[in-house]
């Protein structure tokens, strides 16, 4: 992979002179990655990237200190392009961020919505607020990205057109909200991982996480009957709890079946090392990708998120970048 071309960074997130790093997120500013990004990392700047390989470039080639990799969402699944990269990306997993993505209906300052006729956004988002379109009588477009359709509905200067987007990418581009919390469910939830260069951070660093370890591996396994059943007894009869497992295809092939899984657990507590250790009888190979803290948003996916069906106020909510109350703070553009 070659290096990305340099593009500054963004750090509104931060004091002037008090950066603490750079943080790279897939997307325009103020896409919900970049949101994220901000949440996840508070204080260091933000680097917006054109895809996926080039945020990951991004850290492997020292413009940014970290990437923000979307994996997966409650309404849209897993992000296909992060498994194909990770694999080969040359980083370590350090961290998970889970974010709430609650749609805000953007347009010209002082705009009616009896004005608006079009609405623009990523297309998941579309599908996120089909409901809320119709009921309204309004048309969705599909646009490369969420806060990219923010940017040209402040560039056209014409009121019947508006964009669904973050309340951040609103206020970079100099939009009025006007509704938030537009989506039609309210468990739309991104989970993002936190990816550093190999080396940056030692696993024995996060022992004391208050809410427990998170271990990611890539595993390839024979392709002969019973061998996922096999591979997986291990973690049952250990009692180490997957959260997740996503197979895919190695290097083209259809006879060499590899999984990408996340367990609770690290390696040196007894159980996972004994899982590891049955994983190793069974499988052809097996990578840790990263150990990093649990986040304590786990176990409670969402509860009290308002939508435009149940919301009496609208306009009472949460500034953009406040976590909700009792949250711990956690799309790329996956929505």
């Amino acid at each position: 992979m070659s290096a990305p071309a340099p593009s500054p960074a963004h750090q509104e997130n931060a004091p002037l002179g008090n950066v603490l790093g750079t943080i790279a997120f897939q997307g325009r500013p103020g896409a919900y990655s970049d949101l994220a990004a901000r949440q996840a990392r508070p204080g260091w700047a933000t680097l917006p990237c054109p895809s996926f390989a080039a945020a990951i470039n991004a850290v492997r080639f020292g413009q940014a200190d970290e990437a923000l990799l979307p994996c997966e969402n409650t309404l849209a699944g897993r992000v296909p392009e992060i498994h194909a990269l990770l694999p080969d990306a040359a980083l370590v997993l350090v961290g998970e961020h889970f974010m709430p993505i609650h749609h805000c209906l953007l347009a010209l300052p002082g705009t009616p919505l009896g004005a608006v006729r079009r609405v623009h956004t990523h297309p998941v988002a579309l599908l996120q607020i089909r409901d809320y379109l119709a009921a309204q009588g309004l048309e969705g477009v599909s646009a490369f990205d969420t806060a990219g359709a923010a940017e040209l509905v402040a560039s056209w200067g014409d009121p019947s057109q508006a964009a669904v987007a973050s309340e951040l990418a609103g206020t970079l581009n100099g939009l009025e909200v006007l509704a938030r919390h537009v989506e039609d469910a309210g468990h739309n939830t991104t989970r993002f991982y936190l990816a550093a260069p190999e080396g940056a951070h030692h696993p024995q660093g996060c022992r004391d996480a208050p809410h427990g370890l998170m271990t990611t591996l890539i595993v390839e396994g024979p392709s002969v009957p019973g061998a996922l059943h096999a591979m997986l007894g291990g973690f049952a009869t250990h009692g180490v709890n997957m959260t997740r497992i996503e197979s895919y295809m190695k290097g083209g092939r259809f006879d060499t079946p590899c999984f990408l899984m996340d367990v609770e657990a690290a390696p040196g507590q007894p159980a996972m090392d004994a899982a590891l250790h049955a994983l190793g009888r069974t499988c052809v190979s097996v990578r840790v990708l990263g150990v990093y803290p649990r986040s304590a948003y786990r176990g409670g996916l969402g509860e009290g998120q308002p939508t435009w069906r149940a919301q009496a106020n609208p306009s009472q909510t949460e500034p953009w970048g406040a976590p909700s109350p009792g949250r711990a703070p956690g799309n790329g553009e996956t929505p």
